[in-house]
């Protein structure tokens, strides 16, 4: 028996039955730290106090990321979109992404009426890599995107070379990267701007919402205009100089992100060990790969995900199905964005599902593993028993 994060129990089933709970995949560590900050907001975030503890959180996270300037935001998403609008991007420019991410890394290119390149990753990152960005770069070009997927860090000294070179706004998609670093510097630190998102899985964690960092003053005050209908801060006549935006976060949501922040070295810690349980059951399999983390690298890892050996024969799906079957939640690693049905339309898609290989195979073979704050050790083991299992099964 272990006890996790959240102080609950983890009971080990009898050999051949299920688990006593379902193992989530995702979720965050609550405590009373964090209830107190929101009921105190609760009672006194109104009237002529009702923005600062807004205030108070995108000053500690400017400071975390070693950035001038922050903004609550309600996503990452839009993060990404107030990013490409206060830089000017439009009809008729081209943004380059990684063909491995979420969706929302790129949709908020369609937002602004550019298109979309997609990009391959690298093998060892699963990171934007730089020498596809580098043959996909034309006269419209305007920004590229690179995402710290599930923790890990691009090659961003090359990203920053390739954009200085070329004339180009590099967007770090820091959705996932909190508490990462990459030769010192935290996530959130590299482009013209970085975002992040708090949704309810991430490692920090205010319910929904996200946060756009920069050290640009003008962009930033550009962004502060774009995020509140088109007015300017400190206006209180309502005189809306342009169509925008609504794009803010609650005073509720910003106090249960401060407490989170408080807390931010104990929640990457908790990440980084639950990585060690995997690594320490399953370095020895040469058919399955997991996250790496490069020298100059350290991984916040806000997803242990492991990548199968395609000769085995075993592809996402069916990995999931098997381990739900125990019990066992699971997420795929991401469609790559060129197989979309929802750019299925673009010509671009049929150019990069013929040459980014990389990305292809790891959505192919690539599922994330239980990551939970609130799993314990025994929950870690049951998973790798299983997923080993399941895995020599195949043999």
């Amino acid at each position: 028996m272990g006890v996790g994060a959240g102080g609950m129990a983890a009971l080990e089933p009898p050999p051949g039955a299920g688990p006593q709970r379902r193992i989530p995949v995702a979720g965050p560590s609550i405590t009373d730290h964090e209830v107190e900050l929101v009921a105190e907001a609760a009672r006194t975030a109104w009237y002529d106090q009702a923005n600062g503890v807004v205030t108070r959180f995108e000053n500690g996270f400017a400071a975390h990321t070693r950035r001038a300037h922050a903004v609550s935001l309600p996503s990452c998403t839009a993060g990404i979109h107030l990013s490409l609008a206060a830089l000017g991007v439009g009809p008729g420019d081209e943004v380059i992404v990684p063909d491995l991410t979420w969706i929302a890394t790129s949709a908020p290119i369609a937002y602004v009426g550019a298109s979309p390149v997609f990009a391959d990753v690298d093998p060892v990152t699963w990171c934007l890599d730089p020498d596809s960005v580098s043959r996909l770069i034309t006269g419209r070009t305007r920004a590229v995107i690179a995402v710290d997927l599930y923790g890990g860090m691009p090659a961003f000294a090359r990203l920053a070379a390739l954009c200085d070179a070329h004339g180009l706004a590099l967007i770090e998609d820091a959705a996932e990267g909190i508490g990462s670093r990459w030769n010192g510097a935290p996530a959130g630190s590299f482009g013209v701007t970085s975002v992040f998102s708090f949704h309810g899985s991430k490692t920090l964690t205010t319910g929904e919402g996200g946060m756009l960092v920069t050290n640009d003053l003008a962009l930033f005050e550009r962004v502060l205009v774009l995020r509140d209908h088109g007015r300017r801060p400190g206006d209180i006549a309502f005189c809306n100089d342009e169509v925008a935006f609504k794009y803010k976060m609650s005073a509720l949501q910003a106090a249960l992100g401060q407490a989170q922040l408080d807390r931010i070295e104990e929640l990457v810690g908790m990440k980084r060990r639950l990585f060690s349980w995997y690594h320490d059951r399953l370095n020895t399999r040469t058919d399955l790969v997991l996250n790496a983390e490069p020298l100059g690298t350290v991984n916040s890892y806000w997803m242990t995900t492991a990548v199968v050996d395609p000769a085995r024969g075993l592809d996402k799906q069916g990995l999931a199905a098997a381990l739900a079957d125990a019990g066992i939640a699971t997420r795929p690693v991401f469609h790559p964005l060129s197989s979309l049905p929802a750019y299925a339309h673009l010509p671009e898609s049929a150019r990069a599902r013929d040459v980014n290989g990389v990305s292809r195979r790891l959505g192919r073979f690539g599922l994330n593993l239980p990551s939970a704050l609130s799993l314990t050790e025994d929950d870690v083991d049951y998973v790798c028993r299983h997923l080993c299992q399941v895995m020599d099964a195949r043999r």
